[in-house]
This record gives structure tokens, C-alpha cells and sequence, in this order.
């Protein structure tokens, strides 16, 4: 398979994937370009075509967890206070998430999971991977996978019960609005 049919094959859903862990937009398109790169010295390296997208995604991953011990040695070395994640980035995932009656709402909320949570929700209910093939990306079990999909489930209700309120809106579709702080 051709660099560019890979590219085009991957590069919007890698997107999504990378920006949603990242939350930063410029260091996700950096991201990417190493993704492909890794790709295309590496294509000769994969054993199993049909397993050529966890494989893809596998690689993107580790580029990720790399970008972070990065950023986590930065801060360290210059000095300033470990703080927490960059606020939320409004991306095309986000315009997904409300397109499927999501709000903004359910959408900041996610992002306080657990990143092991989090990145399993990502990968299966934004991106649509099967549990195989989150096992393979990950490196986990596929059980490990249905796990942690299960807990980020119960976590993210969770979160929603304690910080939302749903109604329904003029068109019948349920809205997901923070509590007001007190």
C-alpha cells in the first residue's frame, strides 16, 4: 500500500485521536507528520496488512505518551509547577460529539477521566475501533479493553450525575448543561 493511500486513509481519524489526548492542536499536527513518517520507514516491518490500522494508531500512541514524558521533563527542568492539562480545544471531533447530542458539557467532562479511561472512550465510542483492535493499539488484553471501557463508562456517568443537568431541548434532544457553581 502507497504512503498516500495510508494518509488519506488515516489521516482524520488520527487527527481526531491525536488532538483529543494532546489538547493542542499544533503539537497534534506535529504529531501526525511523525506518525506518517514512522509509517512510511516502518511499512516494511508489519507482519499483518489486515492489522495495519491499530498498527498505525499503535505508533501514533507512543509518539503521544513520548510528547508527554517531553512535556512532563520540560516543565521539570525549567522549573515551573506541574499545572494540568491545556484547557479543551474546540476541534471538527467536537462538532462530531454535538452532531450525536452531545454537548459541550459531556465533552469537557470526558476529559477528566483517567487518561486510560479516557483514551479507550476515544477510541471506541469517537473513533470507532472494536475492542480487538484497541487491544492491539494499546497493548492490552481484550478484556483489559472491555474493562476499561466499562469503568470509563461509569466514571463519565458518574462525573455527568454530579456536575450536569439534562433537559430537553425545543427539539426533543436531550442537553447537557453544567451546574451552576455555588
Amino acid at each position: 500500500m502507497e504512503l498516500l493511500d495510508i494518509y488519506d486513509q488515516f489521516y482524520d481519524r488520527l487527527k481526531k485521536f491525536i488532538v483529543r489526548l494532546v489538547k493542542d492542536e499544533w503539537a497534534a499536527e506535529d504529531l501526525i507528520q511523525e506518525t506518517f513518517i514512522r509509517v512510511e520507514k516502518n511499512i516494511g516491518s508489519l507482519r499483518d496488512p489486515s492489522k495495519l490500522s491499530s498498527w498505525v494508531f499503535r505508533i501514533a500512541y507512543n509518539l503521544c505518551q513520548d510528547h508527554f514524558k517531553s512535556k512532563r521533563r520540560d516543565k521539570h527542568d525549567s522549573g515551573e509547577p506541574k499545572g494540568s492539562p491545556s484547557p479543551f480545544v474546540e476541534i471538527p471531533a467536537q462538532k462530531e460529539l454535538e452532531q450525536q447530542q452531545m454537548g459541550a458539557c459531556v465533552q469537557e467532562q470526558i476529559n477528566l477521566l483517567p487518561e486510560p479511561q479516557r483514551i479507550v472512550l476515544i477510541l471506541y465510542d469517537l473513533l470507532g475501533f472494536s475492542h480487538a483492535e484497541i487491544a492491539d493499539i494499546l497493548e492490552i488484553t481484550k478484556g483489559n479493553a472491555k474493562v476499561r471501557l466499562h469503568r470509563a463508562r461509569e466514571g463519565l456517568k458518574s462525573i455527568l450525575e454530579e456536575k450536569c443537568t439534562f433537559e430537553l431541548d425545543e427539539r426533543n434532544v436531550l442537553v447537557c448543561e453544567p451546574l451552576e457553581k455555588k
